[in-house]
């Protein structure tokens, strides 16, 4: 192998794998000490990038589980699940698994929750823009629901969870802080269901209506108003659709088109 290539492979495993003493060995032995120095140089500005797109996109669970258990976690997260873009908004998505295994933050079971709940927001916040097509909305009245695919809006997402993420969440991020109804609900053994969105340029987070989940699902699988109906029978859908369309969940309404029969 050549110094070179040797140089090469050790400046990616220094960057993103995991912490090896015979990656700076290999360094050392191919490039004088002040690249060496370098090297580490690269990784420390790695993980200090990490540190703050972590944060950037957990503030919550920052809080939750303190900003030095954080700065912790994120270059572990960063060998762990090195990012696969330029983009470093993109990269943290792993971070509730990452948490759901680790020892310890076990004795909080519902950090991972939050976590998913966070990084939906985050996705939220950065998907493309769609602009709404309300003439669109007439199709709802005139055609069968099992032609119709309804547009949601960028980002759109559903957490079905057995803690009250939604709760936990807005405790955390509101100045007026519900804790004790945090605990209250934990106490209950109380889950919810949480819907995320994006309103013109603001993630939207609220708790799904009665049935409402059940219909998101298929929707978000591109499934037809027929089947959401058919899958959600307690969904009050006479109060759900306005509310859908004044909060912009609802963008448009499109008319399925049938496929062509084969050969």
């Amino acid at each position: 192998m050549s110094p070179l290539i040797a140089q090469q492979q050790a400046l990616i495993r220094t960057l993103f794998d995991s912490p090896s003493h015979d990656a700076m060995k290999i360094v050392a032995d191919c490039a004088i000490d002040t690249g060496a120095r370098g090297l580490k140089a690269y990784q420390a500005n790695g993980h200090a990038l990490a540190r703050r797109a972590l944060h950037a996109a957990y503030p919550v669970l920052s809080q939750l589980i303190g900003l030095e258990s954080m700065d912790d976690l994120a270059p572990a997260l960063w060998h762990a699940h090195p990012p696969q873009a330029g983009d470093l908004a993109l990269w943290g998505s792993d971070l509730a698994d990452f948490v759901a295994a680790s020892p310890q933050l076990r004795d909080t079971p519902f950090l991972p929750d939050v976590a998913r709940l966070e990084w939906a927001l985050h996705h939220a916040a950065g998907a493309l823009d769609a602009p709404p097509d309300a003439a669109t909305l007439a199709l709802l009245s005139t055609e069968d629901p099992d032609m119709l695919q309804l547009e949601l809006a960028p980002g759109a997402a559903l957490l079905c969870s057995p803690w009250p993420v939604v709760a936990i969440w807005a405790a955390h991020e509101s100045e007026s802080a519900g804790f004790d109804e945090v605990h209250r609900l934990l106490q209950a053994g109380t889950g919810e269901n949480a819907v995320v969105w994006r309103q013109g340029f603001k993630p939207q987070v609220r708790v799904a209506l009665e049935g409402e989940a059940d219909a998101l699902a298929v929707l978000l699988q591109h499934g037809t108003l027929g089947a959401a109906l058919d899958a959600a029978p307690g969904l009050d859908v006479a109060a759900w659709l306005p509310l859908a369309v004044q909060t912009g969940l609802l963008l448009a309404v499109r008319v399925v088109v049938p496929a062509a029969p084969s050969r």
